[in-house]
């Protein structure tokens, strides 16, 4: 679809940017997966958050481009120009979401250490980052969902131990004034 848009020089230069920061991506995260040592892994997550920034820099960028010469394209070009950079939104949010993928086995990782890994049946960090990687945007946005509202229920536990929790020590402190006052 990228060679079949007209583009002006600025856009064609600021669309193989990140076209390239995209390749460079792709790359890093498979070089991730070979990486064992986990701060060398947390050193390549560094590097390839700073390529996803720039990334989102660029489509800003991008963005403002195509808004400035709005007025000198036809519709359909405006709209091919849109839908690429709407794409390039779409690629650079799955990069972010398996770089949570990632931080999130990177941290289970240094709990384990702790742990021992007692018997842990979480999936491995090679798994979760395949199932990411073969999930549709919109399977992300349900699993992330759905991992908010275990988050949200497990709150409202917490919250309705805390306030039984009061409302023993509550009980309790009367029923010991109750106790002391008989005692004098």
């Amino acid at each position: 679809m990228a060679t079949d848009l007209q583009m002006s020089p600025q856009l064609e230069q600021i669309h193989g940017e990140i076209r390239d920061n995209f390749r460079a991506l792709s790359n890093g995260f498979q070089k991730l997966d070979k990486i064992k040592d986990s701060n060398r892994q947390t050193k390549q997550l560094e590097e390839l958050t700073g390529r996803m920034r720039e990334c989102k820099r660029l489509i800003k960028e991008m963005d403002r481009e195509i808004k400035d010469e709005e007025a000198r394209n036809p519709p359909e070009v405006n709209k091919q120009l849109n839908d690429e950079k709407q794409s390039m939104i779409k690629e650079l949010n799955s990069y972010v979401a398996l770089r949570k993928t990632y931080m999130n086995s990177l941290g289970n990782k240094k709990v384990e250490l702790f742990d021992m890994g007692a018997g842990v049946s979480e999936p491995t960090a090679d798994e979760n980052v395949q199932v990411a990687s073969s999930m549709s945007n919109q399977e992300l946005i349900d699993a992330g969902k759905k991992t908010m509202d275990e988050t949200d229920q497990a709150i409202k536990r917490s919250q309705m131990v805390v306030e039984q929790t009061i409302e023993v020590g509550t009980q309790t402190a009367t029923t010991l004034k109750g106790q002391v006052s008989m005692i004098h």
